[in-house]
């Protein structure tokens, strides 16, 4: 069967990497062509334009590049024309998927989205065009199905991919990490900046002016993919480390970490890695985002999940260098540590076991 894949981010592309090794075994014919990138493109198949070429953030960065993503969407459409898959795989970024599934479902195309955008969020008058123009949605939040059921969508919980992606992780020596990485016998605070360059340079900066007050640790920048390791020079000293492609050994190697909202910061919970959570757009995207996301007290997954604060979140205004020391004191020893690591586990309970990429598969080989 032919599978076309539509992931803009690096999450995305983790979650359809996973998703396309559990389709091969299942569809021994499988074929592939997708937007996505380099854990996409290791499972095979043809990468038609790498998620880094496709990420603009916050509402004043989509408006000035406007212009290229409409170019974006029409390569798109004709790409699926001129391939003609069986099934399109929508995964998360609403934005651009939401246009391509009208399209593809008009030529007659199945649809099946994976990971649901965050319609309970924002813009959730999109769910209409949900129900017209795709055939299975499968959610990875447990109260999103209860989201779907009351706008008389059906959709399947499948579990959480990360479940999978953390279960599947062999033990590592940290002795062994610090060496082969060129870092010193300090222990360790993660920095967790973002994956685009405007969401990086703006966070670790902030992320970096606790320094002076944490002088026994050492601190090291989880580098993103789609940036270059020069890029990352700029904020390297002899105790503040850089490392690529290496988040989640980083974050096992870690006392605390210091995470840029978005799904990073579940990730650093299911590792069980006690974390502060950062968040700080530009006045006016904010400002924007205020008037439309209703109803929604958190911005961290982890807390969203669980629908009380488990981790602090620092946004905006709050997020300064006063309150990113206190923060992180309390998360490196003490009670408020070790009733986070608690959290943790009861936030596994809920997201249920690992399978989330297999039960998508089984769900997609059926349509």
């Amino acid at each position: 069967m032919k599978y076309y894949i539509i992931a803009g981010e690096a999450s995305g592309d983790l979650h359809g990497s996973n998703l396309m090794k559990a389709l091969k075994q299942k569809d021994p014919n499988a074929e592939f062509r997708f937007w996505g990138g380099d854990l996409m493109t290791a499972q095979g198949g043809t990468l038609v334009k790498h998620y880094k070429d496709l990420a603009f953030m916050g509402f004043l960065e989509v408006a000035m590049n406007l212009r290229t993503i409409l170019n974006n969407i029409k390569i798109c459409k004709e790409d699926i024309k001129n391939h003609q898959p069986d099934i399109l795989i929508l995964v998360d970024y609403p934005g651009f998927n939401l246009r391509i599934a009208k399209f593809a479902k008009d030529l007659g195309i199945k649809v099946v989205y994976y990971i649901s955008p965050q319609l309970w969020a924002w813009k959730e008058g999109r769910v209409e065009i949900i129900k017209k123009y795709v055939d299975e949605m499968m959610v990875i939040l447990p109260f999103e199905e209860d989201f779907y059921k009351k706008h008389g969508v059906h959709s399947h919980f499948v579990g959480h991919p990360l479940l999978d992606a953390i279960s599947g992780l062999q033990e590592i020596n940290i002795e062994n990490f610090k060496s082969e990485n060129g870092l010193n016998e300090k222990e360790i605070i993660a920095l967790l900046p973002g994956s685009r360059k405007q969401e990086v340079e703006k966070m670790l900066e902030m992320m970096l002016s606790v320094r002076p007050y944490f002088k026994e640790y050492q601190f090291v920048i989880a580098g993103a993919p789609s940036l270059s390791k020069d890029f990352y020079q700029q904020y390297v000293d002899d105790n503040v480390h850089f490392v690529s492609n290496k988040t989640y050994d980083l974050l096992r190697c870690s006392k605390a970490a210091l995470v840029t909202s978005g799904t990073a910061t579940l990730e650093t919970a299911l590792l069980n890695i006690p974390e502060v959570v950062c968040y700080r757009g530009s006045k006016i995207s904010y400002a924007i985002a205020k008037r439309l996301v209703k109803n929604i007290k958190y911005i961290s997954l982890v807390n969203l999940i669980m629908d009380r604060e488990v981790v602090k979140e620092l946004i905006q205004n709050d997020l300064n260098t006063k309150n990113l020391v206190e923060e992180l004191k309390n998360i490196l020893n003490g009670e408020k540590r070790t009733q986070l690591l608690r959290e943790y586990e009861l936030l596994k309970e809920k997201l249920g076991g690992s399978g989330a990429s297999n039960n998508a598969a089984e769900i997609i080989f059926k349509v």
